[in-house]
């Protein structure tokens, strides 16, 4: 699964090296981001212009948000199945930004403390994870716009420490993930990204807490 990743590099970079319209005020660098928090987004493949969304969708015929907890992440291989997502699947995608996300390594046999990792590209390029939205109303006529992670199989980098991982969309393909309508060509999209064009390293302990959010979690740890 994904449940942490980052947002480092400034808004207008991200800009740039991905063709984005416009930018909201709050969006800020974060290198912490966890559920339930907003992150930049886009759902207009038109305009391109970037929306704040909740993380964690929130299917329209849900209760209440907290089912949002559970849906951070969508697995690639049954999102046409699934009754959460397969609606989104068709109509709503959306690109989720980002520059980096973490997993943790597999529990040790020692015990000691599971270290996390973060995975870039080795380019250091901003990117884009493949995501799904939905409208959230209450009865008090309050609206959400929620968003998942698509995952797919892990890489080679990916898989030394978790078996999943989000699917990374370049400047040359995150635009198709708006655009296309065949359900086919949509799920070629969603595939491991290439190993090769990747780098991961530990990081401290820190990020564990999901209330740290400052620029020396994204320091390679010093074993």
């Amino acid at each position: 699964m994904c449940g942490r990743y980052t947002i480092t590099l400034e808004p207008a970079f991200f800009q740039q090296e991905l063709a984005l319209g416009k930018i909201p005020s709050e969006w800020k660098p974060r290198y912490n981001v966890a559920p339930t928090q907003n992150v930049p987004s886009v759902k207009n493949a038109e305009t391109r212009d970037v929306e704040m969304l909740r993380w964690g969708l929130i299917p329209h015929w849900a209760k209440d948000t907290s089912i949002g907890y559970k849906l951070i992440n969508a697995r690639s291989e049954t999102l046409r199945e699934k009754p959460s997502f397969r609606d989104a699947f068709h109509k709503r995608r959306c690109l989720v930004l980002a520059d980096g996300f973490y997993e943790w390594q597999k529990s040790s046999k020692d015990g000691r403390q599971k270290v996390p990792y973060r995975f870039t590209l080795k380019d250091e390029k901003p990117f884009a994870f493949a995501g799904l939205w939905e409208l959230w109303r209450s009865g008090e006529k309050e609206e959400v716009v929620s968003c998942t992670i698509i995952t797919c199989a892990a890489n080679a980098v990916v898989s030394a420490i978790h078996n999943r991982m989000p699917v990374i969309l370049d400047k040359d393909t995150c635009w198709r993930w708006l655009e296309l309508q065949s359900m086919d060509a949509l799920t070629g999209l969603l595939k491991p990204y290439p190993a090769e064009k990747m780098r991961a390293y530990p990081v401290s302990t820190r990020l564990n807490n999901p209330n740290e959010d400052d620029p020396q979690l994204i320091q390679p740890l010093a074993f």
